[in-house]
């Protein structure tokens, strides 16, 4: 399919996508004049600013570190930010950046994003991770506006649904672009879908320069609240659907070698928590619930068995309390959650056999024995059995892990720099 066959078909599948972007819309009680700007109408985007795409919450957080990195170096420039998602949006709105502007960014559509680009006029675009739009591409190169993909990753699903589309994604990545993939694996496969081989670097990822996950100075405190010190303490984060009962099944395994071992288990999704909750409590295990606590843990939270973690920005207290963390998403098969948080806090780091989304850096971990690949319920029991039996090697993994997140540093700075390269070129 070309770019003729790819009109007729985002037309066909436009008005599916509008249904179900502006029912989600509703649930976040977006304004419903917000919504008209995913077709490329509503407020005007500031213009002349630096644009920075990020599709969504998990995108958004990448870009962080590269968006206070552009206010920092370009002061009297203003940044636009564009979401796919509501969720997106209100992590950007929850940061707090001076002068930065949110919008939706239009359905791919060539009436809106033509009327994006031209009422943005962006000075250039980033596109963090991979997002390919064939009509939002177009219009970049028709307008004049420079493209950089910036922590460009290909997973494997999406580099063999790309292959099937290649003649279509061939032109996508044939316009005036830069491509600043996270590693070599990644720089090899934009080059085979077509990307012409001199605007394909390996840049790094922009996940690594991220500022420790927040409240995590706060991890010892609560740990102290919760049990005594040499009482075995592991986090389950980010899990998904299809995870509960490996969980439980590794904490019992953990449990008959060390009965006062505590669990604090971080879902990925808040409609999930009451799930959790009562499969635990099914499990015979007693839970205290993080969002029903004061300011520290009371008697009865001391003696659970499991602390739920059902609040919203504390990743970095739930980890910093562990000993050991486990990823979720990655026992089943939707690519794993962020590997960096628990390693930048020097948490040993065990996950799932599906890390498709953060392969890169599971590679990294695994060059320096960082991480911990376990296949199910009873791996994973054994694994912390193992862990809790032999600190040492807990302390190897830790240091080992944070000696990777340090030396990936820098992918903000070289997104800077292309940036000024390309705008002074252009």
């Amino acid at each position: 399919m070309r770019r003729a066959g790819y009109a007729v078909l985002s037309r066909l599948l436009a008005p599916v996508m509008g249904a179900v972007l502006w029912r989600r819309a509703a649930r976040n009680h977006v304004p419903a004049a917000r919504r008209l700007e995913w077709l490329g109408r509503g407020a005007a985007p500031p213009s002349g600013a630096w644009w920075v795409h990020a599709a969504s919450v998990g995108e958004v957080e990448a870009a962080l570190p590269l968006i206070r990195g552009l206010r920092e170096r370009f002061p009297r420039v203003s940044v636009l930010v564009t979401t796919t998602t509501p969720e997106g949006a209100a992590r950007i709105t929850a940061a707090g950046i001076d002068d930065v502007h949110h919008r939706f960014l239009p359905l791919d559509l060539p009436g809106a994003v033509r009327r994006f680009v031209v009422a943005a006029r962006p000075r250039a675009g980033v596109i963090v991770e991979t997002e390919l739009w064939p009509h939002l591409f177009a219009a970049c190169e028709r307008a004049g506006v420079p493209l950089v993909l910036a922590s460009g990753r290909l997973s494997d699903r999406a580099f063999r649904r790309y292959q099937r589309q290649q003649p279509l994604i061939g032109e996508v990545l044939g316009v005036p672009m830069r491509i600043l993939a996270q590693d070599s694996t990644a720089a090899g496969r934009f080059r085979a879908l077509g990307a012409p081989p001199g605007r394909v670097e390996i840049g790094g990822n922009l996940k690594f320069d991220r500022d420790p996950p927040a409240g995590a100075e706060g991890g010892a405190a609560l740990r102290a609240a919760l049990c005594s010190a040499e009482v075995p303490v592991w986090a389950a984060v980010s899990t998904r659907e299809g995870e509960d009962e490996a969980v439980l099944a590794a904490h019992a395994a953990l449990r008959r070698h060390h009965p006062d071992a505590r669990l604090i288990w971080v879902p990925r999704h808040p409609q999930r928590f009451d799930t959790v909750a009562r499969a635990a409590a099914d499990a015979g295990l007693s839970v205290a619930r993080r969002s029903l606590q004061a300011d520290a843990p009371g008697r009865a939270d001391r003696e659970a068995d499991v602390l739920l973690g059902d609040t919203l920005g504390e990743m970095g207290l739930y980890l910093a309390a562990a000993d050991v963390a486990f990823v979720g998403g990655s026992l089943v098969p939707l690519g794993g959650q962020n590997l960096l948080e628990p390693a930048a806090l020097g948490r040993p780091v065990l996950t799932g056999p599906d890390v498709s989304n953060f392969a890169a850096v599971a590679r990294a971990l695994d060059a320096v024995d960082a991480r911990i690949e376990v296949a199910d319920g009873d791996a994973l029991g054994a694994a912390l059995v193992g862990l809790f039996g032999d600190p040492e090697r807990g302390r190897r993994m830790a240091v080992a892990g944070q000696d990777v997140v340090a030396s990936g540093r820098g992918a903000v700075a070289r997104v800077l720099g292309v940036l000024e390269e390309t705008v002074a070129a252009g």
